[in-house]
């Protein structure tokens, strides 16, 4: 399911300067920027794991309104806020100031365009109290423009309990939840034959617990001190099927988000 960089309808990228401008000025018009990271995620899923996926996501949910509502998605924020996975490898980071300051600049730039609404749409953990920070920042500084932020796998809160094959726990880091996804979206990218993953049994969770169930204390640790390899939960559950329907149904409920966000500025 790979695509060339702007092929997309929905791509940024894709698009002289022009239709850039043409479509921020229409009416109720929506900038998507996926925000991601690069860190270790096991032996059996690529380190570019939340980039592939949540800009997955961000363009399924803008295909599915970009026939009624003027919307763009630029180019993922490819790198993250993950100094927690540093000790394991294959992880590049940059510090909190430094991303903040990067997505303000990004939202900065592309918002000169006349769009009237941004989401940021966020896929690692790691990322979600700055995604939340620069949502703030950006609007106190553009008044005139709605600004949002989305953890896109909060997203699947609602409907997570019908999909998933683990018990809490399962769908923390590399675990059933993001393996799903990869083995629908870039079946190429996973090692089904390394799928090495522990439970994680403390208390103090860091939101590591599961996705879907976070314990109540955030705590600093190294990663690899919750888990050897990289990976927490039950990637072994996961299947290609399950993966599909797990982005259908994100796909459903950011379409919701877009729309709700359109009529709110237009």
């Amino acid at each position: 399911m790979t695509e060339p960089l702007g092929s997309r309808p929905t791509e940024w990228a894709g698009k002289t300067y022009s239709e850039i401008t043409d479509l921020a000025g229409r009416d109720g018009s929506i900038l998507v920027v996926p925000v991601g990271s690069v860190e270790q995620h096991g032996h059996h899923l690529p380190v570019a794991t939340d980039t592939i996926l949540v800009d997955a996501v961000a363009h399924l949910g803008a295909t599915r309104v970009v026939d009624d509502l003027p919307v763009l998605v630029t180019p993922p924020v490819w790198t993250g806020h993950s100094p927690h996975h540093r000790s394991l490898g294959g992880t590049l980071s940059l510090g909190h100031e430094d991303l903040l300051g990067a997505l303000e600049g990004v939202a900065e730039t592309a918002l000169e365009n006349g769009f009237d609404a941004l989401l940021f749409c966020n896929g690692h953990g790691g990322n979600a109290s700055l995604v939340s920070s620069v949502t703030g920042t950006v609007g106190v500084d553009h008044p005139d423009v709605e600004v949002l932020g989305v953890t896109y796998f909060h997203l699947a809160s609602s409907f997570i309990d019908d999909l998933r094959e683990s018990d809490v726990g399962g769908m923390a880091h590399a675990g059933e939840f993001e393996t799903a996804l990869m083995l629908h979206l870039r079946p190429e990218l996973v090692d089904t034959d390394r799928m090495e993953a522990e439970e994680l049994e403390s208390e103090y969770s860091h939101g590591l617990h599961d996705m879907f169930d976070a314990g109540p204390l955030t705590v600093y640790r190294e990663f690899r001190e919750y888990s050897a390899s990289g990976a927490i939960g039950a990637p072994e559950l996961a299947t290609a099927e399950q993966g599909e329907r797990l982005f259908e149904r994100l796909g459903d409920e950011l379409e919701l988000v877009l729309r709700e966000a359109h009529e709110r500025v237009r």
